[in-house]
């Protein structure tokens, strides 16, 4: 199999929104998957349900004490959901260089919310938010390289 059936390959299964595509021809064979590995348990997580939800944190209550405050920051953080780049490329905030960005802090998102393209291989990658909420913070700059797994997004759900 040459390059360029594999990058035919790879838009069919993006635009398709396929997670697998497992080919045999004769003797050449490929196999190519689509989305993340769960840290808390090691298996594979579909694209479409790769920034799942994290279950929230109870907030503490604040007394006013320095290291109250800061634990109660501390559980402001670990309630955001992380969206993750699911492959190696180049972060884009936006469809095209003249265009606004798909998301800004404050943006309200849904599931199926476009929120930035990776680019790998010459093809551009829409990446949903995957969760309900409000952008919190763009972990990325914009035209940054950026690796499988790295958070691209932080978002407060709702």
């Amino acid at each position: 199999m040459d390059i360029e059936h594999i990058r035919e390959l790879i838009r069919l299964m993006v635009d398709n929104d396929l997670a697998e595509l497992d080919i045999t021809d004769g003797e050449s064979k490929i196999k190519l998957r689509r989305g993340t590995v769960s840290e808390a348990s090691g298996m594979y997580v579909p694209l479409s349900s790769s920034a799942a939800a994290v279950p929230p944190v109870q907030p503490a209550q604040q007394v006013g004490s320095a290291k109250q405050e800061a634990e109660t920051a501390s559980k402001a953080e670990e309630e955001l959901i992380e969206i993750t780049s699911p492959m190696v490329g180049t972060f884009y905030a936006a469809p095209s260089p003249d265009s606004d960005p798909y998301v800004t802090v404050g943006s309200t998102v849904g599931e199926d919310t476009v929120v930035c393209i990776v680019e790998a291989m010459k093809v551009m990658n829409e990446i949903k938010a995957g969760c309900r909420g409000t952008i919190a913070e763009i972990c990325v700059k914009n035209a940054q390289p950026v690796e499988f797994g790295q958070v691209l997004f932080k978002v407060k759900p709702s």
